[in-house]
């Protein structure tokens, strides 16, 4: 039994193992999680070297059923570590987890949907190792001033330290995508106290970069503009300029004056 890469899933299983062990290597277990989790392991390249050499608990969920039948068949003595099960509808909390990692080959077309997850969950995600499309993990590493960095950008740096690992041609998959893929490490900040709620800096950061084109006093004036604010420079810069901690300032500002709500 073989498994066929599916166009609509946005799959390119990796077929190289070395790269699959220098994607593995990068994980330390940060955080001690209660329990790492593998997004869409496809034929488990990335898999087998979990299973082999990582103590923690492990599930792999994906939400291609020939996959998972694979897998259960090709690695008989862990059948119950494979989930049918769409990550973006996962509550690791209601599996009675609340601190996890996770690592793996995101989809192309569903990784930011991934992130954006992530940081929704009420579990804490203390480690994430994972290969995406290059030019959203440059997005999601970039700093301000470049025009890469965006509401990831802000959001995932606002809570974790980002390193860009290493970059892979699309030769090492199969089928070969028309693009370069980039693997990123993600670490928690532990014991970070936001100065606002996250919240909000979502609501804050995702208008801003709506309109990334204009300043922030023409971007952000659906929202309101708190008269600490009315004089301030940031309100003259665009959103692209404004650094992770600026715009958690910023979003304190708002909440202090009652623009959004504590």
């Amino acid at each position: 039994m073989s498994v066929r890469p599916k166009k609509n899933l946005g799959q390119h299983f990796l077929k190289d193992q070395g790269i699959a062990r220098d994607i593995v290597d990068l994980f330390t277990g940060f955080g001690q999680p209660e329990i790492l989790i593998e997004i869409g392991p496809g034929t488990g390249v990335l898999t087998q070297h979990l299973l082999e050499q990582k103590p923690w608990k492990f599930r792999a969920s994906d939400v291609d059923g020939e996959s998972i039948e694979y897998l259960k068949r090709h690695f008989p003595l862990h059948q119950e570590k494979f989930i049918l099960e769409d990550f973006l509808r996962m509550d690791p909390k209601a599996m009675g987890f609340s601190r996890l990692a996770v690592i793996g080959n995101f989809p192309y077309n569903i990784s930011s949907q991934i992130f954006f997850h992530i940081l929704e969950m009420e579990s804490e995600v203390t480690e994430v190792v994972c290969m995406l499309q290059k030019e959203v993990a440059q997005r999601i590493a970039s700093g301000p001033g470049s025009k890469e960095y965006g509401i990831l950008s802000v959001l995932l740096q606002s809570l974790y330290t980002i390193k860009y690992a290493f970059t892979v041609g699309a030769h090492v998959f199969d089928p070969p995508p028309k693009v370069q893929s980039g693997v990123i490490r993600l670490e928690l900040i532990e014991g970070k106290v936001l100065p606002c709620r996250f919240s909000n800096l979502q609501k804050l950061v995702k208008q801003a970069f709506n309109m990334r084109r204009k300043t922030l006093r023409n971007a952000l004036k659906p929202m309101g503009i708190p008269e600490s604010l009315a004089q301030h420079p940031w309100m003259d810069k665009r959103a692209e300029q404004l650094s992770v901690s600026e715009f958690e300032e910023m979003t304190a500002m708002y909440e202090a004056e009652g623009k959004l709500r504590k």
